[in-house]
C-alpha cells in the first residue's frame, strides 16, 4: 500500500493593498531534501529563489492557483484566497489524500483537510507551498511593475509600505489596487486608517 499523499498549502498577499492573492498547493516525496526548506519570511530571496527551483524540479507535483483584485473586492480576503488555494489544488497533476493548510480555514476542495496556525513554519509541505506562492507573487508584482512603474511595486509588492501609501494619495489608485481596503497615512502619528475615495469605473 502506497503512503498517502500529503499536500501542503499557503498564500501569499493577503495584506497587500493592490495585486492578486497567490497559492500554492506542493505535494513532496519522501527524498525531498527538507533542510532547504523554512518560513519563506525567514528566508532570504536567494535562499527563497534556490528553494523554489529546487520544489518545482522534484516535487511529485505543484500548482499555483490566483485571485485577482478584482475578485478581493468582491468577495472579501478570505474568500479570494480561499478560491485561489481551490484553484492551485485543482491544477495539480497528481490528486492528494490530505491537504494541511496554513492559518485557520481550508478551501472547499472534496479531500480531507487540516487548518494549521504557523504551519508555514513547521510543516514542510506547506513550507515548500510559502515558498512557491511568495516567490510567484513577488516575480508577478516586479513584472507588473513595468506596466506602472510609478508606483514601485517592484520595491513593496503592494504591501502598504509609508512609500506606497504616499504614492497611491499622491498618484491616485493604480490599475490593480483593492478598492476595498484602506490606506494609511503615513505622515500621521500615530498611523491612521483613510478610506481611499474611488470612483466607480
Amino acid at each position: 500500500m502506497r503512503a498517502p499523499r500529503v499536500c501542503g498549502i499557503d498564500e501569499a498577499g493577503r495584506g497587500p493593498i493592490a495585486g492578486p492573492v497567490t497559492a500554492a498547493a506542493v505535494i513532496l516525496p519522501p527524498s525531498f531534501p527538507r533542510e532547504c526548506l523554512d518560513d519563506s519570511k525567514l528566508l532570504t530571496e536567494a535562499q527563497r529563489d534556490e528553494a523554489a527551483a529546487l520544489i518545482r524540479e522534484q516535487s511529485v507535483s505543484w500548482a499555483l492557483g490566483w485571485a485577482t483584485h478584482e475578485e478581493i473586492d468582491r468577495l472579501n480576503i478570505l474568500q479570494a484566497t480561499l478560491l485561489a488555494m481551490k484553484r492551485a489544488v485543482d491544477a495539480l497533476t497528481t490528486r492528494p489524500d490530505r491537504l494541511l493548510v496554513d492559518g485557520r480555514d481550508c478551501p472547499d476542495c472534496g479531500i480531507p483537510a487540516e487548518a494549521i496556525v504557523k504551519g508555514d513554519a513547521t510543516v514542510p509541505e506547506i513550507m515548500a507551498a510559502s515558498i512557491l506562492a511568495k516567490t510567484a507573487r513577488d516575480a508577478w508584482m516586479t513584472e507588473y511593475s513595468r506596466v506602472e512603474p510609478a508606483y514601485g511595486y517592484e520595491r513593496h509588492k503592494g504591501y502598504p509600505t509609508a512609500e506606497h501609501c504616499r504614492l497611491v494619495r499622491r498618484l491616485g489608485p493604480s490599475a490593480i489596487q483593492r478598492r476595498t481596503f484602506r490606506v494609511r497615512d503615513p505622515d500621521e502619528a500615530p498611523p491612521v486608517q483613510i478610506e481611499l475615495e474611488i470612483p466607480a469605473p
